[in-house]
Parts: structure tokens; sequence; C-alpha cells
């Protein structure tokens, strides 16, 4: 098939599709990739990959354009299958998506560029259902769409019937966003409503169906998350830091923003309540301030 007749092809599928020549510059960017990303084809057809634009990491947080991008291994006939990564949206968040890369080649089998597909993994329609239904009734975050303290209220108290009916554990996580204040003092308070849309978005992405993302309050954000152990709280409170480390906003002037955050974490214990486990959980992020900030620390 001729490379026109694959764009053509291309252009009208479901997934991202974006083909790039043997320097990686993006030569061809399909309807699906701009909706996904939030990057236009008019913006990016002509720059490199890695300009400051998708920047894969995976789930370690390795910046895949340096180690490991999947187009240099197509372009090197190195088969990599589906890897899972995380892209930089246009609006700052990192986002979960599967991606298969594969060299493009001219018929006497010389190696022209590589084309990448890549599917949106967030599974954000039950996600954005479920936020539909929580604003219908009031417990919806105004600014960042997640859920408000309220919302909260009302899950953390499924969750301990489900725990005394059932024995299903579940833990939360308390961020807050480091150094927020130098934010809004350097950048204004329009800005700082930015990241903190970005910080919710990331979170977001990074969020089960059955988890709970909520805006506790400020630049304060609380993630609930059922049948989880230690073990596996520490994980993804280790994930959920990175991918806010590696997202950012590009502001008018040139100016690439980012933030990080610090996390403490507890899991739910006979007798808690809301206030028990938001004090553990808080006595854990206050260990992470004095600790340095963008830094983790989960306990019981």
């Amino acid at each position: 098939m001729q490379h026109e007749e694959f764009r053509d092809l291309m252009a009208g599928i479901d997934e991202g599709v974006y083909f790039v020549d043997t320097d990686k510059r993006i030569t061809y960017w399909n309807r699906a990739s701009g909706r996904i990303t939030g990057y236009s084809a008019q913006a990016v057809t002509g720059s490199r990959c890695s300009d400051n634009l998708l920047r894969h990491v995976d789930a370690d947080g390795r910046d895949l354009c340096i180690m490991g991008c999947p187009l240099s291994a197509a372009m090197h006939d190195e088969g990599i299958g589906e890897m899972d990564v995380y892209l930089h949206h246009r609006d700052g968040h990192r986002l979960p998506v599967t991606v298969r890369a594969a060299p493009l080649k001219d018929a006497d089998g010389t190696v022209l560029g590589a084309v990448e597909i890549f599917s949106d993994r967030s599974d954000r329609s039950a996600m954005l259902a479920e936020l539909e239904r929580l604003r219908n009734e009031r417990l919806v975050d105004p600014l960042t769409g997640l859920g408000n303290r309220r919302y909260l209220e009302i899950a953390v108290e499924a969750r301990f019937r489900a725990r005394a009916a059932h024995g299903i554990e579940f833990g939360i996580l308390l961020l807050d966003i480091d150094h927020f204040k130098k934010v809004n003092d350097s950048y204004g308070h329009p800005t700082g409503d930015k990241v903190l849309c970005m910080v919710a978005a990331t979170l977001m992405d990074a969020s089960r169906p059955l988890d709970a993302a909520i805006r506790w309050g400020g630049e304060e954000f609380i993630l609930l998350y059922p049948n989880m152990t230690i073990a596996s709280l520490a994980d993804i409170a280790e994930r959920v830091r990175m991918l806010v480390e590696h997202s950012w906003i590009d502001l008018d002037d040139g100016t690439r923003l980012s933030v990080t955050v610090s996390v403490g974490g507890t899991l739910s214990s006979a007798g808690d309540t809301l206030e028990s486990l938001t004090g553990r959980a808080d006595s854990r992020l206050y260990e992470c301030k004095e600790g340095g900030r963008n830094r983790v620390s989960i306990g019981t």
C-alpha cells in the first residue's frame, strides 16, 4: 500500500496515528491524535516528537525519548509489541496510553521513518459519567471537576461499610502541591488554577473506575482506593508522585511550569473515622514536607 493511501486510511480511525521521518520529525498526525492529546496537526507537524510535546514516560518515570523510544526501536527493526506509557497532554497532565510502533520503508526496504499508533487507556468514560452524576447532586468541586468534601464523606462511609461486611481494606492518599503559594505569588491566581486543574486531570487519569479522586481544599487532594495493601498503596503513591512531576503547562511567555507533590497515605483500620484516617495521612504528609518534599510516606 502506498503511503498516501495509508494516510487516508488512518485519517478516519479512532486511534491516534502519527508518522515521523528518520530524525523523528512528525510528518503526519491524524485527527484522533489531536483528540487524544489536545495538539492539532498544525501545531505539531514539522516538530520532533520530543520537543516539549508528548514526552512519553513509563510507569517508573523513565523518559522514553531518552531511553527506550518506541519509534527508535521500530526504525532499527527492534520489535516492541505493545507498551503502556504516559504521554504529555496539551493541557499539561499525564495521560495513560498504549502504543505500538513500526518502521516505514520504501519499496527497496530502506527505512524512511516510523509510525506510532496509540490508544487512550484512561477509561474516562465511566469516570466522566460518574462525575456528571455527582455534578447533578452538587458533589463536584467546580474548578477541578473532582469530587468535593461531601462526596468524600459519602465514599468513605461506603468503604467503611464494605470493610465491616466483607473485610475489604481500603487506603487513602493525601497529596499537597509543593510550594504552591510561590506559584500564585509569581504567576498569579489564574495560572495557579491551571496548575490545580493539571494536577487534578493527572490524578483522574491515574484512577480506576472504583477509585475516588477528591479536591480536599486549596492545593490538597485525596485519593481513595478500595482493596489495597500497604505495598500496593505505596506503589500507587509513587506512580502518582512521578506523573505529577513529569507534567507541565506552557505559559504564554514560553515558560514551562511544573510542580511536585508530597504524598502521605494510610490503610483503614477497625474503628476508623474519616477524621482518624485523614489525620494519619496528614501526619505522613508532614513527614514528607519535613524531609524535603516531592516524596511519599505510607504507613498504617
